[in-house]
């Protein structure tokens, strides 16, 4: 199972099998808003529902800081459009 991570300074939440980056999900800062504008997870861990992961962990540091997310890569905006949980942070 990947350890996920926020990381702040390097506006991103990375996917992790020890020491090694399996996925990240890159984010942008506008204002108020992260602009969502990547989700990769190495194809060698597909299927574990790690980029999910990395989603949902962007979602959970931006509700902490009070953002909004526009979800700009096309994973992003297939998993908006069907998790209802994101609609509090959806811009």
């Amino acid at each position: 199972m990947a350890d996920i991570q926020f990381r702040p300074e390097e506006m991103r939440a990375v996917a992790l099998d020890g020491e090694k980056v399996i996925g990240e999900c890159k984010v942008s800062a506008s204002g108020r808003l992260w602009l969502l504008t990547h989700t990769e997870v190495d194809p060698a861990y597909s299927g574990q529902g790690i980029a999910g992961k990395l989603v949902d962990c962007v979602v959970e540091a931006a509700r902490a800081r009070g953002l909004k997310i526009h979800p700009l890569c096309d994973y992003a905006q297939k998993r908006f459009a069907v998790t209802k949980a994101y609609a509090d942070v959806a811009k």
